[in-house]
Protein backbone atom coordinates (compact mmCIF):
# COMPACT_ATOMS: atom_id res chain seq x y z
CA UNK A 1 0.00 0.00 0.00
CA UNK A 2 1.33 3.29 -1.44
CA UNK A 3 1.75 6.46 1.11
CA UNK A 4 -0.24 9.36 0.51
CA UNK A 5 1.88 12.72 -0.37
CA UNK A 6 1.67 15.08 2.20
CA UNK A 7 -0.96 17.09 -0.34
CA UNK A 8 -2.89 13.99 -1.46
CA UNK A 9 -2.99 13.26 2.87
CA UNK A 10 -4.57 17.33 3.29
CA UNK A 11 -6.85 17.28 0.30
CA UNK A 12 -8.41 13.93 1.67
CA UNK A 13 -8.75 15.42 5.08
CA UNK A 14 -10.21 18.70 3.77
CA UNK A 15 -12.56 16.01 1.62
CA UNK A 16 -13.47 14.07 4.65
CA UNK A 17 -14.36 17.47 7.30
CA UNK A 18 -16.61 18.68 4.09
CA UNK A 19 -18.20 15.33 4.23
CA UNK A 20 -19.26 15.56 7.55
CA UNK A 21 -20.23 19.05 7.60
CA UNK A 22 -22.08 18.64 5.06
CA UNK A 23 -23.86 15.26 6.70
CA UNK A 24 -22.62 13.01 3.54
CA UNK A 25 -20.98 10.50 4.97
CA UNK A 26 -23.27 7.81 5.67
CA UNK A 27 -20.75 5.20 5.36
CA UNK A 28 -18.66 6.89 7.99
CA UNK A 29 -15.27 6.46 5.60
CA UNK A 30 -14.94 10.62 6.44
CA UNK A 31 -15.51 10.16 10.38
CA UNK A 32 -12.88 6.77 10.35
CA UNK A 33 -10.41 8.85 7.95
CA UNK A 34 -10.07 12.07 10.26
CA UNK A 35 -10.45 9.94 13.57
CA UNK A 36 -7.75 8.08 12.71
CA UNK A 37 -5.79 10.71 11.26
CA UNK A 38 -5.83 12.25 15.10
CA UNK A 39 -4.84 9.24 16.86
CA UNK A 40 -2.15 8.63 14.42
CA UNK A 41 -0.83 12.38 15.42
CA UNK A 42 -1.17 11.61 19.23
CA UNK A 43 0.62 8.26 18.73
CA UNK A 44 3.47 10.06 17.05
CA UNK A 45 3.85 12.26 20.12
CA UNK A 46 3.96 9.28 22.09
CA UNK A 47 7.03 7.98 20.13
CA UNK A 48 8.70 11.85 19.96
CA UNK A 49 8.62 11.66 24.03
CA UNK A 50 9.30 8.11 24.29
CA UNK A 51 12.67 9.08 21.87
CA UNK A 52 13.54 11.90 24.34
CA UNK A 53 12.72 10.59 27.59
CA UNK A 54 14.89 7.50 26.47
CA UNK A 55 17.73 10.27 25.04
CA UNK A 56 17.56 12.38 28.31
CA UNK A 57 18.97 9.26 30.44
CA UNK A 58 15.49 8.89 31.74
CA UNK A 59 15.19 12.32 33.39
CA UNK A 60 11.82 12.59 35.38
CA UNK A 61 10.40 15.65 33.28
CA UNK A 62 10.61 13.90 30.07
CA UNK A 63 9.02 10.75 31.80
CA UNK A 64 5.88 13.05 32.93
CA UNK A 65 5.59 14.35 29.59
CA UNK A 66 5.97 10.69 28.11
CA UNK A 67 3.25 9.85 30.52
CA UNK A 68 0.76 12.77 29.33
CA UNK A 69 1.48 12.34 25.95
CA UNK A 70 -0.03 8.62 26.62
CA UNK A 71 -2.91 9.69 28.49
CA UNK A 72 -3.69 11.64 25.83
CA UNK A 73 -3.57 8.75 23.44
CA UNK A 74 -5.84 6.46 25.23
CA UNK A 75 -8.13 9.12 26.04
CA UNK A 76 -9.01 9.72 22.50
CA UNK A 77 -9.23 6.33 21.34
CA UNK A 78 -12.16 5.97 24.34
CA UNK A 79 -13.89 8.78 22.98
CA UNK A 80 -15.20 6.44 20.25
CA UNK A 81 -18.29 9.29 18.78
CA UNK A 82 -18.57 12.66 18.39
CA UNK A 83 -22.20 12.98 18.13
CA UNK A 84 -22.63 13.57 14.03
CA UNK A 85 -23.19 9.86 13.16
CA UNK A 86 -27.14 10.39 13.62
CA UNK A 87 -28.31 11.25 10.05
Amino acid sequence: MGVPTEKELQQALTTAATMREQNNDHDFIAKSLLNLNHRVELLEKVKHYAKLYLRSGQGSQEHTLLLRAIDKAERAALNSTDGLDKF
